[in-house]
């Protein structure tokens, strides 16, 4: 995969030697992640909208009620920044002040449109459905004639992204090594429990293999 043009608008300044431009690391930070931050300007007011998201190829896909500000603004063509973090763990020095995190996080910039095609629509709440939890689509109902009409999808074109990936120990300062304090990295995880009925799920239903092995 070749790496996004760096610009202004996507370099990363701030510890600039962290910073990642190249699609395939960019496009596993989106993949991975269950949620994304939308920012968009509306009559020069901020938002920032969380939202379940998919990729497909180059473009991000989702949905919403036709009325939502958030689907409005990309049907429209505006633009739009997306904002996406992976905490991988605490990264817990000797000093309070280099404190930090081990993360992997991406920025991505772009345009989008409404997708009216139908069996675009349908291939993208599929994508949605599937980046939750894969092989779900063909397992549960799909939508009605009904609900597909009182569902927007839109689709984001990735124009520009960047991504920032921190990992390693933590840094002291070199007289602060010799302090009888604990130091190092706490792992973190998103990590999926035990699945628990709906209380009103019909008797003798397992529970699928794709849920009982989900991983994330």
């Amino acid at each position: 995969m070749a790496e996004f043009t760096v610009e202004s608008r996507n370099r990363v300044k701030r510890i600039a030697e962290l910073a990642a431009y190249d699609r395939e690391t960019i496009y596993q930070i989106i993949d991975e992640a269950l949620v994304c931050h939308v920012g968009f300007v509306q009559d020069r007011q901020p938002f920032v909208i969380p939202i379940n998201h998919a990729r497909m190829g180059d473009s991000l896909v989702f949905h919403g009620a036709p009325a939502s500000r958030l689907v409005k603004h990309i049907q429209a063509g505006a633009e739009v920044c997306v904002a996406i973090t992976l905490l991988d763990g605490l990264r817990l020095a000797r000093s309070v002040v280099h404190h930090s995190l081990n993360y992997r996080s991406a920025v991505i910039f772009g345009r989008g449109s409404l997708v009216e095609d139908e069996q675009e629509r349908l291939e993208a709440l599929k994508a949605l459905t599937e980046h939750i939890v894969p092989g779900r689509w063909d397992d549960a109902r799909g939508p009605t004639r009904q609900e597909m009409q009182a569902t927007a999808v839109v689709s984001l074109s990735i124009e520009s992204a960047s991504a920032k990936v921190s990992s390693g120990p933590p840094s002291d300062e070199e007289e602060d090594y010799a302090l009888p304090v604990w130091a190092g990295v706490l792992p973190l995880r998103q990590q999926a429990l035990e699945p628990e009925d709906d209380p009103r799920l019909s008797p003798g239903i397992p529970v699928p293999e794709y849920i009982a092995h989900y991983e994330r």
